[in-house]
């Protein structure tokens, strides 16, 4: 599922560019680049409305899709993720006790006499 949201973010993102870029910063915009024939066709008006409202609908809808699609991460208990973060976070190791106990020698008091 995540690969399908990828896949339509990736699309309406490059349609988003495509009609931004087709706009004319200055208002002449499509009906300019064609001569004339984008104004007989729809009028200037009508075409800079239109790729205004291509352009606030598909950054609505990239808008969407970016907020709606961490609710199809798979939430798994898997430890695929913790071993991610175990390799960040330092590891101190556990005190162990050692296999066999040695007894302290004793000493013995000096008596003075050798």
């Amino acid at each position: 599922m995540l690969i399908l949201f990828g896949i339509l973010v990736i699309l309406t993102s490059a349609i988003l560019g495509l009609i931004v870029l087709i706009q004319n910063p200055k208002g002449g915009g499509l009906s300019s680049s064609f001569g004339g024939f984008g104004n007989q066709l729809m009028g200037v008006k009508q075409t800079t409305d239109v790729l205004e409202k291509g352009t606030w609908l598909f950054a609505g809808i990239v808008g969407l899709l970016c907020i709606m699609s961490p609710a199809f991460i798979p939430k798994t208990s898997s430890s695929a993720g913790n071993e991610l973060f175990n390799s960040v976070t330092p590891q101190t190791p556990k005190a162990t006790a050692p296999a066999t106990t040695v007894p302290m020698p004793t000493a013995t008091p000096d008596t003075g006499k050798h």
